[in-house]
């Protein structure tokens, strides 16, 4: 879909039907709505939310709005509302109907083509407001401008009749959208998830600093609210939170280049990972573009100066990377555009050339002049770099001896990884199996053509607390990484990935939990990809075996365990079976054998194949990160030094359990 700029100016606070441009028609969203908001699953459901919520989020950017509520409605449905401008009511000049119904019911018709209406606006395309009303089974409209009421309702994106005027309201102005998603065309589900609302609030108020956004859903009672005085820099201590920081102040600042406000908030902490979330008029751009790599760019410039003139670099060493001054680093960029160039409809990356050259600029002179203020600060960011760049060269030291150049081609494989047969990814599976008992059982039982087992022993290292150097001297994880193929680090490459399945297969208990939990933590530490891609898999294993005369039964939680019970009493109910044994349920339900597993150990081979690794049978729990900024938040807490935020983690969901102690 091309880009349309009308030049049109007009007084800010001027909003009418003029300034609303009309491109195309409405009849193809309907037919095929993935082009519109990618999926009719989960993601595309919610970015209704996201399409409406954007409109009222462009009012605030614009200083037009101070509010934004969002309403999980008990029947379903999910209100909008704002105290905005209002959409225009009055007659639109091309399509002689109400600006109001222009907008909802004709593609690319809204106020974000020319200059007229927003200067800055988080929206492209200009297809949300009538996608949204196009896949919905019913949505109400309704406007104040100037305490005067206006409602129109549609069905499937079609007006059930003209704009009603109502008469006077105690309000003076803003928007209120409430819509139905189309179960036509939502087969998966309408149900609105509360915490993504909660989640995309948050953000709304973080990157519109005094503007208070807030979300209730009917249906639990549930309600959270949001406001932010500090905008990003409130941001960056949230995102901060359970690391140990450089210094308690962040590094902020706001500058308008020409036409464009840059904002830009960092600070230090004590991790080894980098934290960048790069925003275009409030649209985080998950690939990056313009604005990142000036950031980049100015960031590493910036501090080498800086190492340099102060002699904290000696004259005969080399420049500190790009790598190496990011570790640690949690950053916020935010640049407001008039005429963002986003690449696609999902805006995924920026790219107008002129922010780099904003951003550097603003970064050069500003951040310089922090570092210049603030000596003591300039020396732990500095050394921080400094001891990155050295652990860098070690674990370059350190790969080299276990992974050799080109080892996505030629690297050996562990000796104690039974491979399987097939070299077609898409079919294989990599087995993680904690101990060697299990994994014989396992190498024993599995399909051989498609599934392969690595048997780990005892916990592997703990990569929240380590760099790459340490871990590439631990056995178990450079196991881990020449089984899968991917390399690690400035090598990785998921086009190299083994199997497409990587399924973490522990014991039921609390060892077993802390061991696949260490796992994940290297996952989304260092192979963020592989988890993204959905490769990464919990096996199920049964809790309980057991056995009648004539068959048997796994169940996986106690919960299972006793209907299994009560349905074969039932059972024998029905076919007039009667019993004088008692309370005995066990005995009453004809059980021979109740066996609980304390391992992957007790099975046989073929136990577990039954139970865990027959595609058949088996259960398995895809890993999936919803939120990337709580499960980081999560990993932090549960694998990091600060053992206090972790007990008290642990102590806020152990409530049921009536625990007194608990041993970190």
């Amino acid at each position: 879909m091309g880009e349309l700029i009308v030049i049109k100016q007009k007084n800010d606070n001027s909003y009418d039907g003029s300034q609303i441009q009309v491109l195309e028609g409405l009849d193809p969203v309907r037919k095929r709505p993935g082009m519109y908001i990618g999926s009719t699953g989960y993601e595309g459901i919610h970015h209704l939310i996201k399409e409406i919520a954007d409109n009222s989020v462009d009012e605030a950017i614009g200083g037009y709005a101070t509010k934004i509520i969002v309403t999980l409605q008990s029947d379903g449905g999910v209100k909008v509302d704002d105290d905005g401008r209002g959409i225009p009511v009055d007659k639109h000049p091309k399509t002689g109907k109400s600006t109001l119904e222009t907008v909802l019911t004709i593609l690319h018709a809204g106020g974000k083509f020319g200059g007229g209406s927003y200067k800055v606006s988080s929206g492209l395309h200009g297809v949300g407001s009538s996608v949204v009303n196009a896949l919905s089974s019913r949505l109400i409209a309704e406007v104040v401008k100037d305490g005067q009421l206006y409602s129109m309702e549609f069905e499937k994106g079609i007006p059930m009749g003209e704009l009603q005027k109502l008469g006077k309201t105690n309000r003076s102005r803003g928007t209120t959208i409430t819509f139905y998603p189309d179960p036509t065309i939502f087969k998966e589900g309408v149900e609105f998830d509360y915490k993504w609302v909660v989640s995309y609030l948050r953000h709304q108020a973080y990157l519109t600093k005094g503007v208070f956004t807030s979300v209730r859903d009917e249906r639990t009672g549930e309600k959270e609210s949001f406001y932010f005085e500090g905008g990003i820099q409130s941001y960056v201590r949230h995102l901060n939170v359970g690391k140990d920081v450089a210094t308690d102040n962040v590094f902020y600042v706001e500058k308008q280049v020409e036409d464009s406000i840059i904002e830009i908030a960092l600070q230090y902490n004590d991790t080894f990972v980098e934290t960048i979330k790069p925003f275009a008029n409030n649209v985080l751009t998950l690939d990056g573009g313009t604005h990142l790599v000036g950031f980049r760019s100015a960031l590493t410039r910036v501090i080498n100066d800086y190492a340099r003139k102060s002699g904290l670099l000696k004259e005969k060493e080399e420049n500190l990377t790009g790598d190496d001054i990011r570790e640690g680093l949690t950053a916020i960029i935010l640049v407001k555009i008039p005429d963002p160039q986003f690449e696609g409809q999902t805006k995924n990356k920026l790219g107008n050339p002129e922010v780099r050259r904003y951003v550097e600029q603003v970064m050069n002179e500003y951040f310089s002049y922090y570092l210049d203020e603030n000596p003591n600060v300039a020396k732990v960011i500095v050394g921080k770099a400094l001891l990155a760049a050295r652990a860098r060269k070690a674990a370059r030291a350190a790969r080299d001896n276990v992974i050799r150049k080109g080892a996505l081609d030629g690297m050996s494989l562990p000796g104690k990884l039974a491979d399987c047969s097939s070299k077609n990814p898409s079919e294989s599976e990599l087995y993680i199996v904690e101990g060697d008992s299990a994994g014989g059982s396992a190498k024993s039982g599995r399909d051989s053509k498609t599934q392969a087992i690595l048997p780990l022993r005892g916990k592997v290292l703990n990569v929240e607390r380590a760099r790459l150097d340490r871990m590439l001297g631990n056995n178990e994880i450079v196991s881990l990484i020449k089984a899968m193929g991917v390399g690690i680090s400035d090598q990785f490459d998921i086009s190299g990935l083994r199997y497409h399945r990587i399924i973490i297969m522990t014991d039921a208990d609390v060892d077993g939990s802390h061991i696949a939990t260490l796992l994940m933590t290297f996952f989304f530490r260092y192979m963020r990809e592989v988890v993204d891609g959905g490769h990464i898999y919990l096996a199920k294993p049964p809790l309980f075996l057991l056995k009648t005369n004539t068959k048997k039964y796994y169940a996986y939680s106690d919960e299972e365990r006793d209907a299994i019970t009560s349905r074969l009493i039932s059972e024998k109910i029905e076919k007039g079976q009667k019993s004088d044994i008692g309370d005995d349920k066990m005995k009453q339900a004809g059980i021979t054998l109740m066996q609980r597993y304390k391992g992957l150990g007790e099975m046989d081979a073929e136990q577990l194949w039954e139970t865990t690794m027959n595609p058949i049978n088996r259960v398995l729990i895809q890993v999936r990160v919803q939120d990337a900024e709580l499960a980081d938040a999560i990993f932090t807490k549960l694998m990091g030094d600060q053992v206090d935020l972790r007990k008290s983690f642990i102590q806020g969901r152990s409530k049921s359990l009536n625990l007194e102690e608990l041993d970190i």
